[in-house]
């Protein structure tokens, strides 16, 4: 049974068009540097956001730790939204992999008070003080807010004023661009170092990039290595990627139109409040405005075959992507309303 998935973008599975193009990828040992596919993957994503260079990594949070511990020093602080992924999601990996600091900062839906940043930016200079070494940062959120350029600009040119480089978890990059109807390099150009997934909505089985100089690349190859991030015949997953890039990040608008489609009809809804000034990518927020089991919900959904998350505290996440269109959207109000009544 093909479920209604709501639950993520990462649910989705690889098109036709990428499997039946998987099974002819040309591959080879991409520790050595010779899967060609890889090698064009690496190119293309480079080329796609306006760097030097480009590495193919597992996952998005290996993507994101590694270019904390290659921009660092062990026992730097890095300036972070406390809210962000790499915080919240990451497992402490931070501390444990590149041994930093996370100097964490109120934000309000992801994004800081330049001026409070500026203030927390230590130069070490002072041998009680740690050194900053990294300012990160990420767009689209993970609220599903998206970021303007302006702030991007502005946060960019603090951190160069203080010589420190900036790290953008872009998990969602291609969706941020969207909103903003721009190229996504022109958000990559406010970054040193851009982590994006390509199998978050982009229906690739496997993998991210992390992107940025040639110099930068180089030491994050060596460490990915040493994380045990060195893989071999993996051709046979970059040539999803490589059509993730060149052909999924274009319908990314059509997520967003479902997006928006499903935020309306839900608040319709009795008690239901959703927020629909947040709606800038493909994903929807709502919070249960009475008592209910989420993991109830949950099971009453999958019974109708539609998977969701449990709501947290009474907030209830939702997901579209390329597998949900108007039919599954309106099959997903009508059921939630009927479980919500049920229970």
């Amino acid at each position: 049974m093909k479920y209604i998935d709501l639950r993520s973008d990462t649910v989705t599975w690889p098109t036709e068009e990428m499997l039946k193009s998987i099974l002819s990828a040309e591959v080879g040992d991409d520790v050595y540097g010779d899967d060609p596919t890889v090698n064009r993957l690496q190119e293309l994503a480079a080329k796609t956001l306006g760097k030097e260079a480009a590495l193919f990594v597992p996952t998005g949070t290996l993507g994101n730790q590694l270019a904390v511990f290659t921009h660092i020093e062990r026992g730097d602080e890095v300036i972070i939204p406390e809210d962000n992924h790499i915080v919240a999601h990451e497992g402490g990996a931070a501390a444990i992999i590149a041994g930093a600091s996370l100097r964490c900062l109120p934000s309000f839906k992801g994004r800081m008070d330049l001026s409070k940043v500026e203030k927390t930016i230590r130069s070490g200079e002072d041998i009680h003080e740690p050194r900053t070494g990294l300012i990160c940062t990420e767009n689209a959120h993970s609220t599903g807010v998206v970021h303007e350029l302006s702030y991007m600009r502005e946060l960019y040119a603090l951190a160069q004023n203080h010589n420190l480089p900036v790290h953008l978890d872009g998990a969602r990059l291609f969706n941020a661009a969207a909103c903003l109807k721009v190229d996504a390099a022109e958000i990559a150009q406010y970054a040193d170092s851009v982590m994006f997934c390509l199998s978050k909505g982009l229906c690739a089985p496997v993998g991210s990039m992390l992107v940025g100089s040639r110099d930068f690349i180089e030491k994050a190859r060596r460490k990915r290595k040493l994380l045990g991030g060195g893989m071999r015949q993996v051709g046979i997953l970059a040539q999803a990627g490589i059509l993730a890039l060149e052909k999924m990040t274009l319908r990314l608008h059509e997520d967003h139109e479902q997006a928006r489609y499903l935020a309306r009809s839900l608040a319709r809804l009795p008690d239901l409040e959703v927020f629909l000034e947040d709606v800038h990518i493909n994903m929807v927020f709502l919070r249960l405005n009475k008592p209910v089991d989420g993991q109830a919900l949950a099971l009453a959904m999958k019974r109708e075959g539609i998977l969701i998350n449990p709501p947290q505290d009474g907030m209830l996440r939702l997901v579209t992507h390329y597998y949900i269109g108007k039919t599954q959207v309106d099959k997903t109000v009508e059921n939630l309303e009927r479980c919500l009544k049920q229970l």
